[in-house]
């Protein structure tokens, strides 16, 4: 039997593209959309800033001078948090209904600039029992840490969680941890796999 539910956040919960960053970022400082892109997959700066190594303003300072460019914090901020497109992927009702009767855990790999806007322009996130975060938890899926402190967070035994992700490699890492695991296609596949497990959101 289901009691804990745990969703993924990005391409899952909510859309986002990354060129929409890449682009604003190229409006501001002329570096081609493609050449920001390739300089941050050679550095290891993103990944770091997700793990919880780096506070923000020091991510945005050794951001800006791995570009060479100067911007404002709080204007970088803005441009950094504009891959996220408004329409979630997954109704908010159906969130809330199952938060009535399971332990409901969103677990993602993420950052503080990123979150902190999410967390106040996205209201179905208030729906969710507990937040296991990369940056707070200093590990990133699919490393095991982070599993481990979802099913902590669930409260129950892994077997008794159930978690979408839409990368594989996450997903089967969380099946080698004994979670019941799927990767996410859409709103209406979950819905079915969440159905032909018992798990109600109906009022």
């Amino acid at each position: 039997m289901i009691k804990a539910v745990i969703f993924d956040l990005g391409k899952v919960l909510v859309p986002f593209d990354f060129h929409r960053g890449y682009a604003r970022l190229e409006a501001f400082c002329g570096i081609p959309a493609a050449e920001i892109r390739a300089r941050l997959a050679d550095s290891p700066l993103v990944a770091d800033f997700e793990s919880g190594k780096i506070a923000p303003r020091d991510f945005v300072d050794r951001f800006c001078s791995h570009l060479n460019v100067a911007i404002p914090y709080r204007e970088f901020c803005d441009i950094w948090s504009s891959i996220f497109l408004p329409d979630p992927l997954i109704p908010e009702a159906m969130l809330q209904g199952i938060a009535r009767n399971h332990r409901l855990i969103l677990l993602s790999n993420t950052n503080a600039i990123h979150f902190e806007m999410l967390i106040e322009i996205y209201p179905l996130l208030r729906h969710f029992h507990s937040y296991v975060l990369s940056y707070k938890v200093g590990a990133m899926k699919p490393l095991p840490l982070i599993y481990e402190k979802a099913i902590e967070a669930a409260g129950c035994l892994p077997g008794e969680c159930f978690f979408t992700d839409d990368i594989e490699a996450n997903v089967q890492a969380a099946r080698e941890h004994g979670i019941d695991a799927v990767q996410f296609q859409s709103a209406a596949q979950i819905e079915a796999e969440l159905h032909k497990r018992g798990v109600d959101w109906q009022a």
